[in-house]
């Protein structure tokens, strides 16, 4: 193993990624981080900008340190390759949190309200220890004036509430020693609680002398990596509560979250390939990033593969931001939006994601684009220049639309038998159940994770449709994640063609795709020992959640944990970002525990990168010299 070719390599992905911050830089300024139809307030965001910079100066000083380490020659084969792609996915990961952990990103509150029939869950803070601690600790019922004054103050959320606003949603003129002898009941409620100039509290609002409010977490070095990873991976989940407020994530940051879906899309190597060029190794190097067997995906140079890649991936997203500024937003959501769709990503700048413009027309474009985003961007780019049938001909395309177009109708077909889309008359219904049943379907396949329904709330067959569908994912050569099309059709033609040797067992058939044999003797193997890693891995990682995640992760309902654990594996392990349940379209990743984050940082890392070139990385075999 060349240690000090990987270094290079890796160190230049680190001024990459160190390059791309700069971008993120001038959302900071009042005038460019707006966002559609939001009245602010905006101002100057100087703990972001000075996170991002300061971010950017470490990514620097790191790849120049291994460039420098890495300075001598030498040739790069297939275990370099290898070793670049799983060791550029981890410093991207490291690389990326920067800016959230330094900017003092917060994630969540501290108190979880469960409703008036079950006493608040409040998060230990005071004994921090990721391996087995019980995030959430059950508090002692509160009376009703009480409890309201904690809904008022969690509506306030970071921004807080003065002394007489307070009293007058409470009504009760007592509300601020309510909260005094609340946070004397333990050490939890006095954590949980930030009183006025309170010396815990640096990041209040400069007028804070009746201000009160419940502490806000901020993100850890585990939540700062899970964000960046689910970026770069194209995930989309996340463990922000909300991300509409600035005083707790800044603009800059967001657009920072969003440039890493666009990079992860892009992909990292793919870039590495544009601008250096490897020779015989740029195969290696693209074989790794885009995972799934495909045709089309080689040519005579794989650097020309490369720079078609990204010129028809960019394009897209120039589209798409264009077409979105027509309906009606500003720069920064549209530019945020664009960068998600064609990466399959799903990040959004409103909590409510897409759902939150609830415009028909702008869902049915994102629902076009996130296709093409599922689809062989080779082929794309062929189709672009007037060569259709390429696209139309490839039979992984075909199945691919096939299976929305079956789905979506036994979706939406079930959704309103069982009423999932109100209306007041049938059109009304069909009408909203094409719109939110297509859109879901399509958000899930491509691995995008968007959402404009809570479909949580579906029926059973619809929730079970896609959470199969989370398995399925785009076609190889594009940007989504999952297992890709073309891998359950050669899984089906040798499941086939092993029954038939079951009873005619001297009989040899090749595999044909598309009318054409597959010369590969090895296909079959690797074809069946992907869905069996992939299997072992899902089953495994669900059985370490259901046993380390406590219950209090799921409050006072924990009749749908191993449902809920299952859905998150499968959509952390498949890069779709949203599950079911306590993971579902309206909930994110925070209230689960460090070392289940951990877990989801990693099979996000699997699902992203071809599942090989991360398993090798923990053999001893693979770092030995040759």
């Amino acid at each position: 193993m060349n240690t000090r070719l990987v270094a290079r390599h890796i160190g230049t992905v680190s001024i990459l990624i160190g390059v791309a911050m700069l971008f993120s830089l001038p959302w900071a300024f009042p005038a460019l981080g707006r966002r559609t139809g939001h009245p602010g307030p905006y101002f100057f965001e100087w703990r972001g900008f000075t996170a991002l910079a300061i971010s950017f100066v470490i990514c620097l000083a790191c790849g120049l340190l291994l460039r420098l380490y890495g300075r001598s020659g030498g040739h790069l084969y297939r275990k370099e390759a290898m070793a670049i792609v799983g060791l550029s996915w981890v410093m991207a990961t490291v690389l990326g949190a920067l800016p959230y952990f330094l900017a003092d990103t917060y994630r969540a509150s501290t108190v979880r309200l469960m409703g008036p029939d079950h006493p608040p869950l409040v998060e230990d803070v005071t004994g921090y220890g990721f391996l087995f601690r019980q995030h959430w600790v059950p508090m002692d019922r509160l009376d009703p004036d009480q409890y309201d004054l904690l809904l008022a103050l969690a509506d306030q959320q970071a921004i807080g509430l003065d002394e007489q606003a307070l009293i007058a949603q409470t009504e009760n003129h007592l509300a601020p020693q309510l909260l005094r002898d609340l946070a004397a009941q333990n050490e939890h409620w006095e954590s949980a609680i930030l009183f006025p100039n309170d010396a815990r509290d640096p990041d209040a609002p400069e007028n804070r002398e009746n201000n009160y409010r419940i502490r806000w977490s901020e993100m850890d070095v585990i939540d700062c990596l899970f964000e960046s990873q689910s970026g770069f991976s194209t995930t989309g989940a996340t463990v922000i509560d909300d991300l509409e407020d600035p005083h707790l994530v800044a603009h800059c940051i967001l657009f920072w979250r969003n440039s890493t879906q666009f990079l992860g899309g892009l992909g990292i190597i793919v870039l590495f390939v544009v601008l250096l060029g490897q020779g015989s190794a740029g195969k290696a190097l693209m074989r790794t990033e885009i995972p799934g067997p495909t045709k089309e995906g080689a040519t005579a140079r794989m650097q020309h593969t490369a720079w078609l890649f990204a010129g028809t991936y960019c394009g897209l997203n120039v589209l798409l931001t264009l077409i979105l500024m027509l309906f009606g937003l500003t720069l920064f959501d549209a530019l945020c939006h664009a960068l998600s769709t064609l990466a399959t990503g799903g990040f959004s700048t409103w909590n409510n994601s897409v759902g939150h413009f609830d415009n028909a027309a702008l869902e049915y474009v994102i629902i076009l684009f996130m296709l093409l985003g599922g689809s062989n961007f080779t082929l794309l780019y062929y189709t672009l220049v007037g060569q259709p049938r390429r696209l139309l001909g490839s039979i992984e395309w075909r199945v691919y639309i096939s299976v929305i177009l079956l789905l979506s109708t036994a979706v939406i077909a079930f959704g309103l038998a069982y009423g999932d889309w109100p209306g007041l008359t049938f059109l009304q219904r069909l009408s909203n159940g094409i719109r939110y049943g297509l859109f879901q379907v399509v958000a899930i396949i491509t691995t995008t994770g968007f959402g404009t329904d809570n479909f949580d709330g579906w029926n059973s067959f619809g929730r079970g449709t896609l959470f199969l569908l989370m398995f399925v994912g785009g076609c190889a050569g594009s940007t989504s994640g999952g297992l890709k099309v073309i891998r359950h059709i050669l899984f089906l033609k040798i499941m086939k063609l092993e029954i038939e040797k079951s009873f005619h067992p001297t009989v040899v058939r090749p595999i044909r795709l598309g009318g054409e044999a597959i010369e590969d003797a090895d296909l079959r193997k690797n074809i069946l020992v992907y869905f069996s890693l992939i299997l072992v891995i899902f089953v495994f990682s669900w059985a370490f959640v259901v046993t380390v995640e406590p219950d209090s992760t799921w409050g006072f309902d924990t009749q749908h944990k191993l449902i809920d654990s299952a859905s998150g594996v499968a959509a952390t392990l498949n890069n779709i970002g949203p599950g079911l349940g306590t993971v579902g379209a309206k909930e994110n990743y925070t209230n689960f525990s460090p070392l289940t984050k951990l877990l989801f940082i990693w099979l996000m890392m699997l699902g992203r990168v071809e599942i090989f070139v991360i398993v090798v990385l923990f053999m001893p075999s693979f770092w030995r010299s040759r």
